[in-house]
């Protein structure tokens, strides 16, 4: 392939990557390929979480309340991913409710939202805004490496753990991640976010450190958790990963 048409797939992919997991209102393309969009995930969400950083900036440079701030941030997260995965790990909590294992997928791929998944929607939600009112410093790096973490986890579920489903909203995830290796590019972009961070100021070597361990724990756990209750992952669960990876990503941040 020549290099020409080797950069026009490559960014034909991200773009198609950033339509699947964005609400943005960018122009469709007949020539997208949907099933490597996983590839990217990591860097879309370094993408989304510099979107709401800069937001965040703004309404800073503008004197707003921190509360506020953080309050219009969550909500502008779930704008901006259009509720992908949130509905996702609303699906799965509903699911998870369930005491009959074998109606768990079942009561999943119902569209009607159920108490626990109302439940869960308003905890996250909770979560993220406390958690980043109490985070004052490198509030959009934070954001970015959350963003990046959830993905980067959600990737590792794909790679690690059985689909359940013969087809689904997720199953041509498999395509684009089949093994460890695909996960190295994501890998070393959140690693690059965290040099980054330790080079603006090197007194926060530490908190760096402390971003990279968090991030890949949560990332790592979540997707273990939900393999444990259901013996595999659907796209559902995957949405629920980058959820709770987010989430619990900035709670454990903040005691550092």
């Amino acid at each position: 392939m020549s290099q020409p048409q080797w950069w026009k797939k490559l960014v034909f992919n991200l773009y198609a990557s950033i339509i699947f997991y964005t609400s943005i209102p960018l122009p469709y393309i007949n020539e997208l390929d949907f099933r490597t969009v996983a590839y990217f995930a990591p860097l879309v969400g370094l993408m989304i979480g510099g979107i709401l950083g800069l937001g965040d900036a703004a309404m800073n440079y503008l004197g707003m309340p921190v509360i506020i701030r953080s309050a219009l941030i969550v909500v502008t997260w779930i704008v901006i991913t259009g509720g992908l995965h949130l509905d996702g790990a609303m699906d799965t909590a509903d699911g998870l409710a369930v005491t009959n294992p074998e109606r768990r997928l079942e009561v999943m791929t119902d569209s009607a939202t159920g108490a626990f998944g109302a439940m869960t929607a308003i905890a996250l939600i909770l979560l993220k805004t406390t958690a980043l009112i109490d985070i004052e410093q490198h509030r959009g790096l934070v954001l970015m490496a959350a963003c990046g973490w959830g993905r980067w986890g959600q990737q590792l579920a794909i790679a690690r753990y059985p689909y359940l489903k013969p087809t689904g909203k997720g199953a041509f995830h498999k395509q684009a991640i089949r093994s460890y290796k695909d996960l190295l590019p994501g890998l070393l972009l959140l690693l690059s976010l965290s040099a980054v961070m330790t080079l603006l100021n090197g007194q926060d070597l530490f908190f760096a450190l402390s971003m990279i361990l968090t991030g890949s724990a949560m990332a790592t756990l979540t997707g273990v958790w939900f393999h444990h209750q259901l013996g595999g992952h659907t796209g559902d669960t995957y949405g629920a990963v980058v959820e709770w990876t987010e989430a619990l990503f900035l709670c454990v941040l903040t005691i550092f």
